[in-house]
């Protein structure tokens, strides 16, 4: 047997060989044989250019038709673009777009809390009402968290948030040296609340992402240095974004502890109402000052005006609130276990997607922090049939080249091929969706020395640039 399979072994390639020749003769005239490029190793992988045609973007709502309940801005236009679909009250199917900017500003949040000592981790969103329960917090939260029994009536609930679980699994180490602290710990994950009224799409949910740090310090002091290191980190995260932001002090809540703060971002349908002293800059939420106060408690002059805001980040010094009831030990310089001290930082991702929409955007137009834009560039093709359509093959070059021979433009440019359709509905299409950069190829392209319409739709810019002009102009555009 062994010698029969050598001898068909030996003549399977020619077996092949004649198999593949004779259904290559009767098939000659449909054979197109394409090469295979040849691609060393050192060099990066050609990225295939994405297509307006193949996105996964529905539009939900068209031009004349009734918004429904879309009561704010951000969640019209995230609804009206196809950034997100609607699922069930307040939860939603987070579509591709959508999802590549949510996935940019979780790198940003990565680099920033990395940056001071983070280390990231995910926690189960399946959480033991016992940990609750030592904590104090099971009866606390009340209809707000969604609870359930598994098959043995064991109690269960989906975490709105994770002091328990983290403070547990810092308790479990039980030789952790003073030496390893300030120990900082972080997850984005989905996060579960049973809001009553669940409205404005992403504002105000019942699953959503966020991002939850925890630290553990040997004590106040360095606890309060912690505070501040991830205030300041918020505070970084939130000017990369050029959004405007107010840090403003909070009430402790349900969380507990004995100092927090929210991020605010101004806007008019914020739900949080906010004083600010217009003479010394210290602002508050309203439901930490006293009934009717007018003046500043900081500085004892300004007189302190209203505002609202949309709360995007939440930061918390809870002391040893945890610490304690979970016996959350490290051991100190004296060799003797000691309790640490605690604080936990919130930044809603969801939220923050929708709320720089909210605040940066027009009522027709979205408008993206440039950072998190899902796509940086999108090249128009020439309508089928014009007079500019022999540039369609100049505009596909263009897209491939810009994608991949600009480092910080890998993956972010996008080739609007619905030739079908005419120029001007694109660009309208184009600046619903807020591609910062729209590249019009036209007749132009086609001269000796060929230009393009460049739309800058940040600064509201239309330039008339070469090939060059163009890589100069894009190559600085800053990417994450």
């Amino acid at each position: 047997m062994e010698s029969v399979m050598h001898h068909c072994h030996r003549k399977l390639p020619t077996l092949l060989s004649r198999t593949l020749f004779k259904t290559s003769k009767k098939r000659h005239l449909n054979l197109t044989i394409h090469a295979v490029p040849t691609v060393s190793s050192s060099s990066k992988p050609v990225i295939p250019t994405p297509l307006v045609s193949r996105l996964f973007q529905p539009s939900n709502l068209r031009e004349g038709q009734d918004g429904g309940d879309l009561t704010c801005r951000s969640q019209r236009l995230m609804v009206q673009t196809g950034l997100i679909h609607p699922s069930n009250p307040g939860c939603f199917y987070y579509l591709p777009v959508a999802l590549r900017s949510m996935e940019k500003l979780i790198r940003l949040i990565d680099e920033e809390m990395h940056a001071i000592g983070g280390q990231k981790v995910d926690m189960p969103a399946l959480c033991s009402a016992e940990l609750w329960k030592k904590s104090g917090r099971w009866e606390l939260m009340g209809k707000e968290m969604f609870r359930l029994l598994d098959r043995h009536n064991g109690e269960y609930c989906l975490g709105p948030t994770h002091e328990e679980a983290v403070t547990e699994l810092f308790a479990s180490q039980t030789t952790i040296s003073y030496k390893k602290l300030p120990l900082l710990l972080y997850q984005v994950t989905r996060k579960f609340r049973d809001e009553q009224k669940p409205k404005f799409g992403l504002l105000r949910g019942r699953e959503f992402y966020m991002k939850d740090m925890y630290s553990f310090d040997i004590n106040e002091e360095a606890a309060l240095h912690t505070y501040n290191s991830v205030c300041q980190a918020y505070g970084r995260i939130f000017d990369r974004l050029d959004l405007k932001w107010v840090q403003v002090q909070a009430d402790t809540g349900n969380i507990g502890g004995t100092l927090s703060h929210e991020f605010q971002l101004p806007a008019d349908i914020g739900e949080d109402k906010l004083l600010v002293c217009g003479n010394c800059g210290y602002s508050a939420n309203i439901e930490t000052m006293e009934p009717g106060q007018a003046e500043c408690s900081q500085c004892q002059t300004g007189k302190l005006t209203e505002s609202r805001g949309i709360e995007v980040g939440h930061t918390f010094y809870l002391g040893t609130k945890y610490s304690q009831a979970f016996k959350a030990l490290f051991v100190n310089a004296s060799n003797v276990p000691a309790v640490a001290e605690m604080g936990c930082f919130g930044l809603g991702v969801t939220r923050i997607l929708a709320a720089s929409i909210e605040v940066m955007s027009t009522e027709d137009v979205i408008r993206w922090p440039g950072l998190i834009a899902p796509y940086q560039v999108c090249v128009l093709q020439p309508k089928k049939g014009s007079k500019a359509h022999e540039a369609t093959q100049k505009a596909e070059e263009l897209a491939q080249s810009l994608g991949n021979s600009l480092p910080n433009l890998r993956g972010e440019v996008v080739l609007d091929d619905r030739t079908q359709m005419t120029v001007g509905k694109r660009l309208k299409d184009a600046k619903i969706l807020g591609y910062p950069f729209v590249v019009v190829v036209g007749q132009k392209a086609l001269d000796d020395l060929a230009s393009f319409e460049v739309i800058c739709q940040q600064s509201g810019e239309t330039l008339f640039l070469s090939k060059e002009g163009l890589v100069d102009l894009l190559s600085t555009v800053e990417t994450i």
